[in-house]
């Protein structure tokens, strides 16, 4: 199974990205395709942080943009919005050890924990700060 993290996601709604090609085709395969893939929801939420925010966007998404945004991604048969479940607690503190994460790299902790309980195979992302969890695979668009 395949996740998609933040950036990959803001690449393929940002038309003047220089990875946006390569984003929006990755995303919409996915999003067409039969094989199960899936955002680690800590991720839905800082898309949202990112698209609506004036100071990061040129034109920012408006809050109530948001829904028909995604809308595509929600409809696809083979999406899912990976959450934690039981076992996130004891994977997000493996995560943060195995990491030695601190500051900004607890929040690639959390989406980690969360990736490794879904069952999650692949991580596809642009941050190669996620290159410090040595069991964990990922992948640019």
């Amino acid at each position: 199974m395949i996740a998609l993290d933040t950036n990959v996601l803001v690449h393929a709604h940002r038309p003047e990205s220089a990875e946006h090609r390569a984003s929006l085709k990755r995303l919409t395969a996915l999003c067409e395709g039969e094989a199960p893939w899936g955002i680690p929801s800590p991720c839905l939420a800082e898309f949202t942080r990112q698209v609506t925010h004036p100071s990061v966007m040129v034109k920012p998404c408006t809050p109530m943009g948001l829904r028909s945004l995604f809308r595509p991604i929600l409809e696809s048969p083979s999406f899912q919005l990976l959450l934690p479940g039981r076992r996130f607690p004891e994977l997000f503190f493996d995560a943060v050890e195995e990491s030695r994460g601190t500051g900004r790299f607890v929040f690639d902790a959390q989406i980690v924990a969360i990736c490794r309980e879904n069952g999650i195979r692949q991580f596809v992302t642009y941050d190669r700060d996620f290159r410090r969890f040595k069991r964990f695979r990922t992948e640019a668009a």
